[in-house]
């Protein structure tokens, strides 16, 4: 098991990272000061495989489970959805040192952390990502928050989790869809970060998708690495951490125009991060070089790079108008000055739909 920390001071956590760790669970909760009763929200498709051996490690550790199983899917990550866990948790009489276990994706992490933060005014939660896009990326840095129907995690909080347990054995069961999309979030910290990572990327994408461990655990350590340094430099996204939302803009704003329904946020961040590095390359940031590898590891990772036929340039424009990053009536881009470089750059909803018609 690997080691590594988000420091923080008083809101610093560790994450853990190996296979097989899921029947430490309970233990590795009470290392961190938790105790006593702990809700498990997932949903059906996790629970078949992993809500019995959690429930098994929590009850041996001591605590008591609570399971809350919410509807599967980006569609679901909304009011709905959240009020259910508000129920629950009225029900089952959770008090402030009882504390919320993430045991999905990205959804129910978002999810159950929204609700950490806001049942009670704050309660302990820890997340346990199931999918490659949860490891690397929407389990660590605190990050929560629901889908509204005008744009993605417009309603949310910065909350950070107690402890962030990544077993990399739950993989094997994920659908192939769901790998390839994590995938793109892998790539996006060798774009904006890491030139050794997105050359390892090059070499060995094929080795990732068929789940080699040894470079599954380097390949998830060095990117939650890159998401640390950042989240610990600005927590908040005040300023720098905006350099994670690259490919996001654009990707984010064909979620919500397709309803989260006919892309998973890893294609749609795929499509994004290929958009964002031909504007980089109108804006005369990026060369020619690094664009074509970046189109190149994106395609051959198995990703889409093309937004759909039946999407208008006019509606991503104005779902990205109310884009978070929004403000005065331009847009804070994420632009790529070739691998592991970025820098922000402000762009105006026209100048945008007109890179995109080029």
């Amino acid at each position: 098991m690997q080691t590594l920390n988000v420091n923080l001071g008083d809101r610093s956590y560790p994450i853990h990272i190996g296979s097989g760790i899921l029947a430490r669970t309970g233990e590795l909760l009470n290392q961190v000061g938790l105790s006593g009763k702990v809700a498990i929200v997932t949903n059906p498709t996790v629970a078949q495989f992993y809500l019995e051996p959690i429930q098994a490690a929590l009850s041996k550790a001591g605590f008591t489970a609570v399971p809350i199983l919410l509807p599967d899917g980006e569609a679901h990550k909304n009011s709905i959805s959240l009020q259910m866990i508000y129920d629950r948790l009225i029900a089952e009489r959770f008090e402030r040192k009882s504390s919320i276990l993430a045991l999905g994706g990205g959804v129910v992490g978002d999810l159950a952390g929204f609700a950490a933060a806001t049942y009670l005014r704050g309660v302990p939660y820890v997340q346990v990502p199931t999918t490659l896009l949860a490891h690397v990326d929407s389990s660590v840095g605190g990050k929560t928050g629901v889908n509204h129907a005008d744009g993605k995690n417009l309603i949310g909080a910065f909350y950070q989790p107690k402890l962030v347990l990544i077993d990399i054995a739950v993989l094997k069961t994920l659908p192939r869809r769901e790998l390839i999309a994590g995938l793109a979030e892998v790539i996006k910290y060798g774009v904006i970060e890491d030139t050794a990572l997105f050359g390892l990327l090059e070499q060995q994408i094929d080795k990732l998708v068929q789940l080699d461990s040894d470079l599954l655990s380097q390949t998830i350590a060095t990117s939650c690495a890159i998401k640390a340094k950042v989240v610990e430099a600005d927590e908040r996204e005040d300023d720098y951490r905006a350099v994670l939302n690259f490919g996001h803009t654009i990707g984010h704003a064909l979620e919500a125009v397709t309803g989260y329904t006919e892309l998973l946020h890893g294609e749609a961040v795929g499509v994004g991060m290929v958009k964002a590095a031909a504007l980089s390359m109108r804006q005369g940031f990026c060369d020619q070089i690094s664009f074509d590898r970046i189109v190149r590891l994106i395609g051959k990772a198995g990703l889409p790079t093309e937004i759909p036929g039946k999407v208008s340039l006019a509606s991503l424009i104005q779902a990205m108008e109310v884009d978070k990053k929004a403000a005065g009536g331009k847009i804070k881009f994420v632009m790529c000055e070739g691998i592991g470089k970025t820098r922000f750059h402000h762009l105006a909803p026209s100048e945008i739909l007109a890179a995109l018609s080029a």
